[in-house]
């Protein structure tokens, strides 16, 4: 008999707090959705207390998902877990809160300057006010992989006992070793005398690499929910790629007693989705959901897979959603296979405008390149995604000239809140002599720390797809552009960073620690 093995996806929460992977309300909700689809178990939608931005997503969230739990992280204090409890209020699925207090000596020392009776009293006082807003609540003891394990189990045998249905075991800063994590989990489970009354989660981040292997020998050794991210996205080296752990417990079914329940061929379109909107780039050789995944150069492996694909392939690439033949669309293609390949890839619309808006985009990009890939439509919905009404500064247009031996100049056309400028820059190439005339026009003065090119689709026709990455008073952002014509796509990008630079900032940090 197969146990469950629960998801619970922290991308809009963990994976949010990557430097620049901010993302709105209207994103988050497009991501939910496709984690739904996904049909991720839990989805923790992010920190109320953050920040007002932060709570207004949380809630738009829970009343968009109607199948997933929605969960709010709150820190072990009556007023963030009011807060969480308020952005859940009104939700159309189930909800959870979680909520978190430090356990390890540094943290409880240093952080907290709290005694060990302090905290157990603050967690058991954190799991009872949580439960005035639901019966499904979450505990973590935050840098558990380096607490001491006689308190800790002292901490998890009084939060269960005060009602907590599930206790989360987070290896904070990755500091532990698969061997070493699973005979936490293990002893835990065997020396806790409560153990039995709540699930065992695990969240492992990824600082020596190890995020995914901790967290399959948690898996192996009792944890039967666990923690992770879209493509591993996370503060510092990341989290556990929820794609990795999911197919290599279905994968060795021979080692592992328990499965999710995840439509795995959702996986590859809602990686990419993530991508798209946060402008982190999956590298093409990442498991799973990279573009080499399932690609094979060497002669022997390609005979191989011809004569039979179990030879060099460990699962079918279709599994997880990627297709053989994706090309769809055309020129001529009408408005309703345009509205049916959407369909098929997951992808809503929710209202007719926003379709119109798309598919006008597709036919402005047929006349462009022959042939149309799915790449192209998901990269083409997150373009229409941004939110135009917040984008002051708009491009209008671009004139470049470069030659051998000359210096690239630019003249750059934009709007500014409706008001058009002209300028002229001039650089070391094409694309920094464009960068360097907005700059000239709208004077952020940021600095520009990250500049990424990847082709969508392969053929000379391609859209190139830009991300910059941009930093002001150590307020980083990420934009996101694309286009055939990769100068274009990299004023876009450039464009779309600087939008971002302007809003209000949305979120703030206030948490003095993470799980």
């Amino acid at each position: 008999m197969t146990d469950r093995l629960i998801v619970f996806d922290t991308t809009l929460r963990d994976g949010e707090q990557s430097p620049g992977a901010s993302m709105t309300r209207e994103e988050k909700i497009r991501i939910a959705k496709a984690l739904e689809r996904l049909q991720v178990d839990v989805i923790e939608a992010g920190f109320p207390t953050a920040s007002v931005g932060d709570f207004e997503a949380v809630q738009a969230v829970a009343r968009a998902v109607t199948e997933s739990t929605v969960c709010g992280l709150a820190r072990a204090l009556e007023r963030d877990i009011d807060r969480a409890g308020e952005a859940l209020r009104g939700a159309t699925t189930q909800t959870r809160i979680h909520t978190f207090i430090a356990t390890s000596p540094i943290h409880m020392q240093h952080k907290l300057r709290m005694s060990e009776d302090q905290v157990v009293e603050q967690a058991v006082k954190a799991i009872r006010w949580a439960r005035r807003y639901t019966d499904d609540v979450e505990f973590s003891p935050e840098d558990a992989g380096r607490s001491e394990f006689d308190f800790l189990c002292r901490v998890l045998e009084a939060v269960i006992a005060e009602g907590a249905r599930t206790v989360n075991i987070p290896d904070t800063v990755g500091y532990n070793l698969p061997n070493q994590f699973g005979s936490l989990i293990y002893r835990l489970r065997e020396r806790v005398p409560n153990a039995d009354k709540a699930v065992f989660s695990v969240h492992c981040h990824n600082d020596l690499g190890l995020a995914v292997a901790n967290s399959l020998a948690a898996i192996q050794n009792g944890a039967r929910q666990v923690e992770c991210t879209i493509n591993g996205l996370g503060e510092r080296a990341g989290n556990a790629a929820l794609e990795e752990i999911v197919m290599a417990v279905r994968t060795r079914r021979d080692l592992f007693t328990c499965d999710s329940r995840l439509d795995t061929t959702q996986i590859v379109s809602c990686s990419r989705l993530v991508s798209t909107i946060t402008g982190f780039p999956v590298q093409p050789n990442k498991a799973i959901v990279g573009a080499n995944a399932f690609a094979h150069e060497a002669g022997i492996h390609q005979d191989g897979v011809l004569k039979s694909r179990e030879t060099y392939e460990i699962m079918c690439a279709e599994d997880v959603g990627w297709k053989a033949n994706r090309m769809v669309l055309g020129k001529h293609s009408g408005r309703n296979a345009f509205r049916a390949r959407m369909d098929e890839l997951g992808i809503a619309f929710g209202a007719e405008e926003e379709l119109s808006r798309v598919f006008g985009l597709f036919k402005d990009l047929a006349d462009k390149k022959h042939d149309i890939y799915d790449e192209d439509l998901q990269s083409l919905v997150t373009v229409a995604g941004m939110d135009k009404e917040n984008e002051s500064v708009q491009l209008v247009a671009i004139r470049v000239c470069s030659e051998s031996g000359i210096t690239p100049e630019a003249n750059v056309t934009i709007a500014v809140d409706g008001r058009e400028r002209r300028g002229t820059g001039t650089g070391s190439g094409p694309v920094d002599a464009v960068f360097r005339a907005i700059e000239g026009l709208v004077e952020t003065r940021a600095d520009l720390l990250l500049y990424s090119v990847n082709a969508i689709t392969g053929g000379t026709d391609a859209q190139g797809e830009v991300t910059v990455r941009l930093e002001k008073g150590g307020r980083i952002v990420n934009g996101q552009g694309a286009d055939t014509d990769i100068i274009i796509a990299s004023a876009k990008a450039y464009i779309n960073a600087i939008n971002k630079l302007l809003l209000p900032l949305q979120r703030a940090h206030p948490q003095t620690g993470d799980i």
